[in-house]
């Protein structure tokens, strides 16, 4: 998709349930090894009561939607701001949406409203990115 083909109304989205093993993989390879993320016990004597999601990765299913659907194939993330609203735990499906928000053709770049949401349709991130879309 080339930056012609994205309007104010285009938008995306993207369903993924968050598995033990999406938590221990991302961990792994970001080196972040937050006891709330890994361990059952210490985590259940937090406020939260049971291990959570890394927010980064919650975050990351937004650049799914960037790199494979909207704008898709070539896209570059710039930037990407984000606000954790609610805890994501393990086992949650979470739904990443994208909006256009605005399109500045002769730069090629383009800024989307970003949100995720769970199982129960409530937001657990909000944000804004901005990209720079193949020509």
């Amino acid at each position: 998709m080339n930056i012609d083909d994205i309007n104010l109304d285009s938008k995306e989205s993207f369903t993924k349930t968050i598995s033990e093993t999406d938590v221990y993989l991302f961990a792994g390879i970001t080196g972040d090894f937050n006891q709330l993320h890994i361990n059952e016990s210490y985590a259940s004597k937090t406020k939260f009561k049971k291990r959570i999601v890394h927010g980064m990765l919650t975050a990351s299913l937004i650049s799914t939607i960037l790199g494979n659907k909207l704008p898709g194939i070539g896209t570059i993330l710039l930037e990407q701001n984000c606000k954790f609203i609610k805890p994501v735990y393990i086992g949650d499906t979470i739904t990443a949406y994208v909006k256009t928000k605005n399109i500045i053709k002769n730069s090629g770049i383009v800024q989307f409203y970003t949100f995720c949401k769970n199982q129960n349709d409530e937001i657990v991130l909000q944000g804004e990115v901005k990209v720079l879309v193949k020509n």
